[in-house]
């Protein structure tokens, strides 16, 4: 998705965070292809401010009757969001679209509902952005939603776009990357356990790399190398020159890496791509990896592989000595690869979560904006920030060009994609250009000797004053207390901000909440009825589960992706009932008792049990008499009943546990969220079984849908969504009839013999978003 929004930013003007005369421009402008693609909100928030004109204003230009052309709109929302990054982790930030097409444009191109709806949705604009306002709008409690439809982008000097801004406060900004490493030179491995996104690890220079692990032995049958059973390739023993700054992250089940060097303080690419670990499947062999080399404790030893430390628990159970880690890395040029020990201490672990210094991010301040106080940028200082030189460049035509400062720049920004790329990773500190007060101060050097409208006067000498009294149309911040007083803001390239955050897989409260739906169809006996969630009942089992949900699912990295999420959810709403039963209902007259369904997707039969007492290495002592064959108590470190007596982390740990050992379940999620893709899954699930025997099949797919629409980009056009399925004709099994039609009687003494008989079920899925 964001490779696709990146098409829409344009290069040519609105290039964060510099504009074409040099000033601030904290923004950035985008333009679809098509003007009817609605603008929408990126997240839930509130609405903090808002404008609608009835039809566009003029920029001061004339048209060729000498009346004032109307090319340029200032429409605007303005959101504010919360959520939360990790545990004790929120985050304040605000959302900006301006330039939003005026009602007259806007019922040319896109005619809205005569009765439009209260509040917003994908498909519909509300009624509070249907009339023109009384100038600029404060407040007033309004919500949105994430994909919400806000307008359609307008015009600004005649020039179409949508003009973009994400920013914080400095408040919110210093609570939130106060304890991240942003801006600091020196990564160290973080106190905290927040952790999401990619993985990094820093290895300082003159490290050892081996050909293989330690204690790898030559399997003559097979002509490998193996280390407890696992498969090692030989690679080349030798130690890195320079510190070494590593990636690692998981996509589709393989493990890539990329790797940097340091030389002279610049980070330059030793994998010009990202590198593929050889080992086919890497991450969805995870478990068993895990099972053979970390005997001690292969849970602890899964989080080992996956991020380099443990993260889910205070007390681990796997030795310091044992939890030697060899990860395959590329360490010199020509794609040199060796083995070594991420476990070391001298090297430092880190995450996205802590936004370092060598993937981009820079805090752009007093201390080295390449911005005066008169808000101009300087076109050497810039450059010796970037660090990016144009090689065609020489010294006598820079000498040449001095006195064109503008043309300088704008050639230097607009010309080079790999300065804009690095601009993207700036987090300017900056005041608004949306506030008034102190335009003059701000804008004066403009109108100097030297500045752009001054140089400029014989072809428009009333510049600077109607580019004055343009701004100050478009103006709005000083009319919002909390936010005006000319503060400085910490501004983000939005889309680059959008993409990074969206490797944040860890859900809040309300988030959570938002996953169980209003509203589903159960099919009882022959015929569907409905039944509801209230908000009231989603929160409070939110704030309830919310934290041992996200440690299990980042542990296992089914936060990794929301296509997982969905899948996973899917299955857990059906298996517990909105997160109510974590026990199976009657589960001790099941044949399969005592070892009958624990957990968020429930753990059932011995063989399951033992596997997951292997993984975690629960101590086999103490059991009750009847778990003597397992050897410790589910009761006591699962689930004893559906009245509270369970364990919160370990019933969420133990289904992801099932997800991730299930056979090819990972690769199955993985491979999409469609109908067809959700009967797979609820395979795994159930075992494969003819469909008419997959328990929950209704609700699960229901649940697709509805997560898709909450998780995943998809625009359904549709509420409610008409689907058919296959599945059982009767909630209960039916008897089977001979070919006379009566019934087939079996066993001593005789009973009827009873099955699910298929048929084909339609019904109609809403997307009636779970909200207070």
């Amino acid at each position: 998705m964001m490779d696709a929004v990146d098409q829409f930013e344009l290069a040519h003007h609105g290039v964060y965070p510099i504009a074409f005369d040099r000033r601030w421009h904290c923004g950035v402008h985008l333009t679809p292809r098509e003007q009817t693609e609605p603008v929408r909100a990126i997240a839930d928030g509130e609405v903090v401010a808002y404008r609608v004109s009835q039809k566009a204003i003029s920029d001061g230009e004339l048209d060729a009757n000498g009346n004032p052309e109307l090319n340029s709109n200032n429409g605007f929302v303005l959101l504010k969001h919360k959520t939360d990054t990790g545990e004790g982790r929120a985050i304040t930030f605000y959302s900006l679209y301006m330039h939003l097409l005026d009602i007259n444009a806007q019922q040319i191109i896109a005619p809205q509902p005569v009765t439009p709806p209260m509040t917003g949705s994908a498909s519909a604009l509300p009624a509070w952005l249907l009339h023109p306002t009384d100038g600029v709008q404060v407040g007033g409690n309004k919500k949105v939603y994430r994909k919400d439809m806000l307008g359609y982008w307008g015009h600004c000097h005649g020039q179409p776009h949508l003009h973009f801004e994400i920013f914080m406060t400095e408040g919110d900004f210093n609570d939130y990357f106060g304890s991240t490493q942003l801006g600091h030179t020196e990564p160290t491995t973080p106190i905290s356990r927040d952790h999401w996104g990619h993985s990094y690890f820093v290895i300082p220079k003159n490290q050892e790399f081996l050909p293989l692990p330690p204690g790898a032995t030559f399997d003559t049958r097979k002509q490998v190398y193996k280390l407890h059973g696992v498969t090692f390739d030989k690679l080349i023993h030798g130690r890195n020159v320079e510190t070494l700054y590593v990636k690692s992250y998981f996509h589709k089940g393989q493990r890539y890496t990329h790797t940097w060097i340091e030389k002279e303080g610049k980070f330059t690419p030793l994998t010009p791509e990202p590198v593929g670990d050889p080992v086919t499947d890497y991450e969805y062999r995870l478990y068993e990896r895990a099972m053979a080399l970390y005997e001690q404790c292969p849970s602890d030893g899964y989080e080992m592989l996956r991020f380099g430390r443990i993260l889910s628990t205070d007390q681990p159970k796997l030795p310091e000595a044992a939890r030697q880690t060899w990860l395959q890395i590329t360490y010199a040029e020509a794609g040199v690869q060796g083995y070594i020990d991420i476990n070391q201490v001298i090297i430092k672990k880190l995450s996205d979560a802590d936004f370092p210094c060598f993937t981009g991010w820079k805090k752009i301040d007093e201390a080295n904006s390449p911005f005066g106080q008169d808000g101009v940028c300087d076109y050497d200082e810039l450059r010796r920030i970037v660090d990016v030189v144009e090689t065609s460049e020489t010294p006598a035509q820079r000498r040449e060009a001095a006195y064109r400062q503008e043309d300088q720049l704008a050639e230097y920004v607009y010309g080079h994609e790999a300065v804009r790329s690095k601009l993207k990773g700036f987090i300017c500190h900056a005041p608004s250009e949306w506030e008034k007060s102190g335009n003059n101060a701000r804008y004066a050097r403009l109108n100097e000797p030297n500045g752009f409208y001054e140089k400029r006067k014989s072809i428009d000498p009333d510049g600077y004053a109607k580019f004055i009294n343009f701004l100050e149309k478009l103006q709005f911040l000083d009319q919002i207390p909390l936010l005006s007083g000319g503060k400085k803001f910490w501004f983000f390239h939005p889309l680059a901000f959008i993409r990074h955050f969206r490797r944040c897989g860890w859900l809040s409260t309300q988030e959570l909440a938002q996953c169980f739906p209003r509203t589903l169809l159960h099919l009882k006996l022959t015929e569907f009825h409905a039944s509801s969630t209230s908000w009231n009942s989603a929160i409070s089992r939110a704030e309830k589960w919310v934290k041992s949900f996200n440690i299990g699912t980042r542990k296992f990295g089914l936060a990794n992706g929301r296509s997982r999420l969905v899948h996973f959810l899917s299955h857990v709403i059906p298996e517990t009932g909105n997160l109510t039963l974590v026990k199976e209902i009657d589960g001790e007259f099941r044949p399969y008792s005592p070892y009958y369904g624990r957990g968020l997707i429930q753990l059932t039969h011995l063989e399951n049990y033992q596997s997951y007492g292997g993984f975690r290495k629960f101590p086999a002592r103490n059991a009750p008499a009847v778990f003597q064959a397992l050897g410790w108590d589910p009761n006591d470190l699962i689930a004893k009943d559906n009245v509270g007596n369970h364990d919160y982390i370990n019933c969420v740990d133990s289904a992801c546990f099932y997800v991730v050992r299930r056979n090819e379940m990972l690769r199955h999620i993985d491979a999409g969220v469609t109908q067809r893709h959700a009967i797979t899954a609820s395979k795994d699930v159930n075992g494969y079984v003819a469909i008419e025997y997959l328990n929950g099949l209704d609700v699960r797919l229901q649940s697709v849908l509805y997560l898709r629409n909450i998780f995943m980009d998809d625009i359904f056009s549709r509420n409610p969504m008409s689907i058919s399925f296959e599945w059982r004709r009767n909630s209960q099994q039916e008897p089977v009839l001979d070919a006379h039609g009566r019934p087939v009687e079996t066993g001593n003494p005789p009973r009827i013999k009873k099955k699910f008989y298929r048929t084909t079920h339609t019904i109609n899925v809403t997307f009636d978003r779970q909200k207070p």
